[in-house]
């Protein structure tokens, strides 16, 4: 942690975590450490994004074959039968994708001692998870160089008993455990081997424990060591098929270097920078920054809260990716029974756990998030050909990481008809080209096949020529009085008309850029329902349903700006009028989150402060900092933890690859601050300070551009910048 002069790189407790949630979080984005217990019981999940329990069902788990009936659902739709699409399924059970799941604990037991003076901690700028107490210490980090859990524990005649333990809540009774511990020169090795009740999968962990002084015992499954000076393990779990050669893997433990702070330094050199690139200071009390977290989520509307909230989403988004995004749950779980199988949920969660990368300047998610779609593709081809008869991809809801196949589906949740999904999912890939000036060619393949799929798809036409989309799906509401699939969902206009003219922009000048542009322009307008809101569905008869938890008719506004106050202000006007009606349902917190985005859009303030205030008011957070679904610290999930710093970015500053928006929704209870190293989409590094009555802006470019600047008071003019030279703007009686 830092000094506490300036924002806290950090939290604390004063007492150890009972609880796995409350546990302090480390990761590399393939492995996770979650750490908790006391001194004398310390344990550490150790967790792998590949790690989910196999469905046992390969049949269940393709798409449906349904793309014979297309035609005749479009037709039953079109004719007015709203429950038409209920009947489009194969007749399969519901099937959630496969549950990610912990591997197996790290247990260190040790003789009851004295546990005064205990304090446990983390670092955000390394990643570093300690707890000290009357002479021992124990420190956790994930290395990201060389993929592997670091710990290491010292004390005066330290004297531990060592295992791996798989017995963790949840964990399936017919799970075929076997343990392994053999004496090596550095001291031992243990291993844990658990085949699943079902298929021929298997993962297999194993822990080298090197020590320095005493002696080291077996008592299988444990290593038991005696008056050592401290003792370093390290630990790997790998999830396979058939036989791992653990002699290999002990083999490879052991080439590592056996000293923890050349461990440490390897690994801050890679984690620190990206951590340390954007920082935000609200101005709070140094009294305040100094206090345990647990004591500052008493506090909720003090700034000293959202400072740690910001930098602890950005640690925890970090740590989360590499191999893949975030999961529902990050990168961590202590427990089996993981909500909603802890599956990447693509119709809201994903983009709003990633939604900071660009502008927080974390090209790591976006590159795990751009590898979990390349290596998905496949399997999206094969959704568009079996349920639409067409080329191109059409992405799942849900997916387990393994498999990109929409089986995830039922009446109530027709997922499989989502068709908005590939171009809500590559947004942020385009996003991330627009601040690095260039155009990912992965990218613009990806979107071409999107383009291909709605050149097939939208082949059918309302009466005044224009193209339909249908059968067409909101996630996850229905209209009033009709079935969950439907015609002209805001969100499916939005996304193919988006998708199309993006596809156009990445391959320009050739007939297909031509081509797609005119189909983009063959796509109705939104509609304008009798409450002045802008409509969930643009179709006759198709009345709203306001209470939910999911904003996806809002799409336009957030992530895209094809409704924003400056080009489309009646459309805005009309969106602002669809958020104010919206109920917030089950007080889900990415729905408060996903709200505040939507209003920091549309320049609301208040609207913005109310709904990040239902989720500090709500008591959402752990004492570790990482988050909960449901208010009352119910069900652990990262949504709220991992949006937060994304909510905070977008009321102070909005980019486009033209527009620059300052200040465009800031609460009145923060009245100064500083935003340093944010990234916009024209290509420049900013730094922001506020405080009354005034406020600078100092622009960084990286390339030449004209941009227009908008501020708080709606004032609007365009700048030249040049690439290496810093641009100062200042504001007044904003």
């Amino acid at each position: 942690m830092t000094a506490i002069n300036g924002p806290v790189h950090g939290t604390w407790e004063p007492h150890p975590a009972a609880r796995w949630e409350d546990g302090f979080l480390s990761g590399n984005g393939h492995h996770g450490a979650l750490a908790f217990g006391d001194p004398n019981a310390e344990r550490v999940v150790v967790t792998h994004h590949t790690l989910v329990r196999p469905s046992g069902n390969g049949v269940h788990r393709r798409p449906p074959r349904l793309a014979a009936g297309l035609s005749a659902l479009q037709d039953r739709l079109l004719a007015g039968d709203h429950t038409a699409a209920e009947e489009f399924t194969d007749g399969r059970p519901h099937q959630w994708a496969q549950p990610f799941h912990p591997a197996f604990q790290v247990s260190l037991v040790r003789p009851a001692g004295d546990g005064g003076d205990y304090r446990r901690d983390i670092d955000f700028t390394t990643g570093v998870v300690r707890a000290t107490s009357a002479g021992w210490t124990s420190r956790v980090f994930v290395s990201r160089p060389d993929d592997v859990i670091v710990q290491q524990v010292t004390a005066p005649g330290l004297t531990l008993d060592i295992s791996l333990d798989h017995r963790l809540p949840g964990a399936p009774a017919g799970l075929g455990v076997g343990h392994g511990a053999v004496l090596v020169p550095e001291g031992a090795l243990l291993s844990l081997r658990a085949d699943y009740p079902e298929g021929d999968r298997a993962f297999t962990g194993v822990t080298l424990v090197v020590v320095t002084g005493g002696t080291t015992t077996l008592a299988p499954p444990c290593a038991h060591v005696e008056r050592a000076r401290s003792v370093l393990l390290l630990t790997r779990v790998r999830r396979h098929t058939g036989e791992l050669d653990v002699t290999a893997e002990g083999r490879a433990l052991r080439d590592l270097p056996m000293d923890y702070d050349e461990l440490l330094d390897r690994h801050a050199a890679l984690h620190r920078p990206a951590y340390e690139r954007v920082t935000l200071d609200l101005a709070a009390g140094a009294a305040e920054r100094a206090l345990p977290g647990s004591e500052l989520l008493k506090r909720p509307r003090h700034p000293a809260l959202l400072e740690r909230l910001f930098a602890a989403g950005r640690y925890h988004l970090l740590s989360s990716c590499g191999l893949f995004p975030p999961r529902l749950t990050g990168l961590w779980t202590g427990e089996w029974n993981t909500a909603w199988s802890g599956a990447f949920t693509n119709d809201a969660n994903l983009n709003l756990q990633t939604a900071s990368a660009a502008s927080a300047d974390l090209p790591e998610v976006t590159e795990a998030h751009a590898a979990l779609i390349q290596r998905q593709l496949p399997d999206w081809r094969d959704n568009a050909r079996a349920v639409f008869g067409t080329r191109g991809v059409v992405a799942p809801a849900h997916t387990d990481g393994e498999s990109g196949h929409s089986y995830h589906f039922s009446r109530e949740y027709p997922l499989h008809l989502w068709t908005a999904g590939a171009d809500w999912l590559l947004k942020p890939l385009v996003d991330h080209d627009e601040t690095l000036g260039r155009r990912d060619p992965r990218t613009a393949a990806a979107l071409a096949e999107v383009a291909l799929f709605y050149e097939d798809f939208l082949t059918r036409t309302d009466d005044k020529g224009r193209l339909v989309v249908v059968p067409s799906y909101s996630p996850e509401n229905r209209p009033a009085g009709a079935s969950w699939v439907t015609i002209n969902a805001a969100m499916d206009l939005s996304a193919a008309r988006h998708a199309l003219r993006t596809a156009a922009d990445y391959h320009p000048d050739t007939p297909d850029a031509d081509r797609w542009r005119a189909l983009a322009d063959r796509i109705p307008p939104h509609r304008i329902n009798e409450d002045g809101a802008l409509a969930e569905w643009a179709w006759p008869g198709l009345a709203d349903s306001y209470d939910h938890r999911h904003l996806s008719h809002l799409y336009g506004v957030w992530p895209l700006e094809e409704i924003t106050p400056y080009d489309t202000p009646d459309l805005a006007a009309a969106a602002h009028r669809a958020l104010e009606l919206r109920g917030a349902e089950n007080d889900s917190a990415h729905g408060h989150l996903h709200h505040a985005l939507i209003a920091a859009r549309l320049r609301d303030g208040d609207r913005v402060a109310h709904a990040l205030g239902q989720v500090l008011d709500g008591d959402f957070f752990h004492t570790s900092l990482m988050s909960a679904h449901y208010p009352n610290r119910h069900v652990y999930n990262a949504d709220a933890a991992h949006t937060l710093p994304a909510v905070l970015i977008e009321m102070l500053l909005q980019s486009t690859p033209h527009r620059l928006v300052l200040l465009p929704a800031l609460p009145p209870s923060l009245p100064a601050g500083r935003l340093a190293g944010v990234r916009t989409r024209f290509g420049a590094e900013v730094e922001l300070t506020w405080a009354p009555g005034r406020a600078t802006a100092v622009l960084k470019p990286t390339r030449t551009a004209r941009i227009e600047v908008r501020t708080s008071s709606g004032d609007a003019e365009s700048i030249d910048l040049v690439a290496g030279e810093d641009h100062a703007l200042s504001m007044e009686a904003w």
